[in-house]
């Protein structure tokens, strides 16, 4: 009977908790959005699955060696580790872990090897996040995919769509003040976390992993589900906005073709860019430099079995593993709180803001341009590529058949890209330069 009652107290039922149910079956739920709705599969089907891993009871793969010493190890291991945090043996464990992580590294590193020596190691999931996110390497990774990706012919072929992009970005700066003023109904986001909850409303998910990873790592899994969900639901979001803020003449308007740019002008377009962002603003330069290299790979001809490599094989690698990171933070003791639900609403508020003022900013435009600017294609701004650009171009079909607005809207579009990734640093450097305390 003893046997019996141990092999039962060693199954994931025995140990399954209420939070870890709900995760399971929002985890399932994303899953069913991806395969079945076809909502942005390519990171939701791996997120999905990796929160689904993070939480199954008993298997611990999204946790630390020292978080598996403590869930699972001896009384006296438990104590130890307790006592190198300068806590009681009865503190429970998740503040025991808490102390240990935010103490100094010595001071980890100390609990690490006492963790290894008693047969403890890093989770599967933990190991993914430590190597692909903590790391800051599987966000650029794709970023150099997505340069690859990219042709910035539509953007210089008319350069005033530079501030439909600069303007959409407007919904991050918004939701970072709204973030902040979430703290007065209980909501204690610091500033870090406004600054990384308000990179959703760039609509452009690596770069929202990024600065999560750096700035609040423990609400990642809550902005990344909010970043590549609202993206997703892009054709869902913007057009009541689009239509409410134009008339059917605005969404008629039809714009003067575009020129042909040369392929010298492609070339050296990325490397100015970058030169002058990096001068101005080292902390996008990560970002921008990634994006910039996998952009020269595709334009100067030489390299395209690196190009080749770089849009297909390595960023789609990269994505199983960035996924399945994400994924580990969708533990229930880190997603299921109040905040989550905060960000959630904000995020859909940023794309909203971003949105408007897109399309604010091509009508203020008009006043002023020789060449009118279809209304439509300022929503493009918000960095969801290509599907706000797709948008913006249905809308213009409906208004007359005729209006074909995709290569118009990739301007914006490729633009906005440009701009949450200085968002980005702006929201780095800020956070950075802050007084501690």
């Amino acid at each position: 009977m003893d046997t019996l009652l141990r092999l039962w107290q060693s199954t994931g039922i025995y140990h399954m908790q209420s939070g870890q149910m709900i995760m399971i079956g929002i985890c399932l739920l994303l899953l069913f959005l991806a395969i079945r709705k076809g909502f942005e599969p390519m990171l939701l089907v791996p997120i999905g699955f990796g929160g689904l891993l993070a939480n199954l009871p008993a298997a611990g793969l999204a946790f630390s060696a020292v978080e598996h010493a403590l869930h699972n190890g001896t009384p006296e291991i438990g104590i130890a580790l307790a006592q190198l945090a300068g806590l009681s043996a009865d503190t429970a464990d998740a503040v025991i872990y808490k102390a240990l992580s935010n103490g100094s590294p010595e001071l980890y590193q100390t609990a690490l090897h006492t963790a290894q020596a008693a047969g403890y190691n890093d989770g599967m999931l933990y190991t993914f996040y430590k190597v692909a996110i903590a790391s800051g390497i599987a966000p650029l990774v794709i970023f150099i995919g997505v340069g690859a990706m990219t042709d910035f012919g539509p953007l210089l072929a008319n350069p005033k769509t530079l501030l439909l992009g600069a303007a959409a970005q407007f919904g991050i700066f918004a939701t970072v003040l709204g973030a902040i003023g979430l703290s007065y109904f209980g909501l204690d986001f610091s500033i870090a976390d406004a600054a990384a909850i308000g990179i959703i409303g760039g609509a452009d998910g690596p770069t929202a992993i990024y600065v999560a990873s750096k700035l609040a790592p423990d609400l990642l899994g809550a902005i990344a589900v909010a970043a590549y969900s609202y993206m997703a639901l892009v054709p869902l979001i913007q057009p009541p906005i689009m239509r409410l803020l134009t008339t059917q003449a605005e969404r008629g308007i039809v714009m003067q073709q575009l020129r042909t740019v040369s392929k010298r002008e492609k070339i050296i377009f990325p490397i100015v860019m970058l030169a002058l962002v990096g001068l101005i603003l080292p902390d996008a330069t990560p970002l921008l430099g990634a994006f910039c290299l996998g952009n020269l790979m595709r334009e100067s001809g030489v390299v395209d079995r690196l190009s080749d490599t770089a849009q297909n094989a390595l960023i789609n690698i990269t994505t199983i593993f960035l996924g399945l990171a994400v994924g580990s933070k969708l533990a229930a003791d880190k997603f299921l709180d109040p905040k989550t639900l905060g960000i959630l609403a904000l995020g859909i508020v940023a794309f909203g803001i971003g949105t408007a003022a897109g399309v604010l900013m091509a009508k203020a435009m008009n006043l002023f341009c020789k060449h009118k600017i279809n209304p439509l294609i300022g929503s493009a701004g918000v960095s969801a590529v290509p599907m706000a650009a797709r948008v913006s171009n249905k809308l213009g079909l409906q208004a007359d058949p005729q209006n074909y607005l995709l290569m118009h809207a990739m301007g914006p579009n490729v633009a906005g890209v440009i701009g949450s990734a200085i968002a980005a640093g702006v929201m780095i450097t800020i956070v950075s330069n802050l007084p501690a305390g």
